[in-house]
């Protein structure tokens, strides 16, 4: 995935900005600040797609949408909306972009064999990433856009900035205690989907056999930055015990 995202903040504009703004203001409404959001995805989106190849496999495509939409539909805040797209090639990985926009590698998908809902857990945990806020905060809390955002343009901000982070700042893991709550929040709404709730500890477990014994796939860089497999089964049979 190196370069996806080498000239992303191009787009953006003054939109990150105002949507921190909203967020800090209290004259800005939830609906507000989902609604910024959103457009600041959708010029990301629109950037990385002219970057990077979709997988042009209808079928595959519509089993992904087809299991996000049912996870969708079981979100709290229903003013969010969730779109869902696969990548072709690349390591295994999944990302979400702030707004709702939800990627998953064919490679992960074939590492989940196309089992459904272990599909869904990573969806899920990705969904859970934008509904926490944790994909925007990313994006307009980086010190690095904050500083740079103090005399220069946002766009110019964002376009220096990626180029210097590249792919890895926004599709490497967040914090540990991050990833925790994507995962809790990830089973819960898969949960709530009406997906097999021994899923997540299924793809858990054959990520960790695949740290032991990597064969055709490089996870190095993925283990190095997630909680250690186990520890995410513990905490997902936590919450789902609940």
């Amino acid at each position: 995935m190196a370069g996806f995202f080498y000239n992303l903040g191009r787009k953006v504009g003054p939109k990150v900005r105002k949507a921190q703004w909203m967020w800090q203001s209290l004259a800005g409404s939830e609906a507000d600040a989902i609604a910024i959001e959103r457009r600041v995805g959708l010029d990301l989106a629109h950037e990385l797609t002219s970057q990077v190849d979709v997988d042009l496999d209808e079928g595959t495509r519509r089993f992904v949408r087809d299991i996000g939409d049912r996870l969708a539909r079981h979100v709290a805040n229903q003013k969010r909306r969730f779109d869902f797209e696969v990548l072709a090639g690349g390591e295994p990985n999944a990302f979400a972009l702030p707004g709702g926009f939800i990627y998953i590698t064919r490679s992960l998908i074939e590492l989940c064999e196309r089992d459904g809902d272990e599909v869904a857990f990573v969806l899920a945990h990705e969904m859970g990433h934008v509904i926490r806020g944790h994909a925007i905060n990313r994006i307009v809390t980086d010190s690095a856009v904050a500083t740079a955002s103090r005399v220069m343009p946002v766009r110019g901000a964002l376009g220096a900035w990626l180029k210097k982070v590249g792919v890895e700042f926004l599709v490497s893991a967040y914090s540990q205690d991050l990833e925790t709550e994507a995962d809790a929040l990830g089973a819960r709404l898969a949960e709530a989907a009406g997906c097999d709730t021994g899923a997540p500890v299924r793809l858990l477990s054959r990520l960790a056999a695949l740290r032991d014994h990597p064969g055709e796939h490089d996870l190095s860089s993925y283990f190095a930055t997630h909680p250690a497999p186990e520890v995410r089964m513990r905490n997902v049979r936590k919450v789902l015990r609940r």
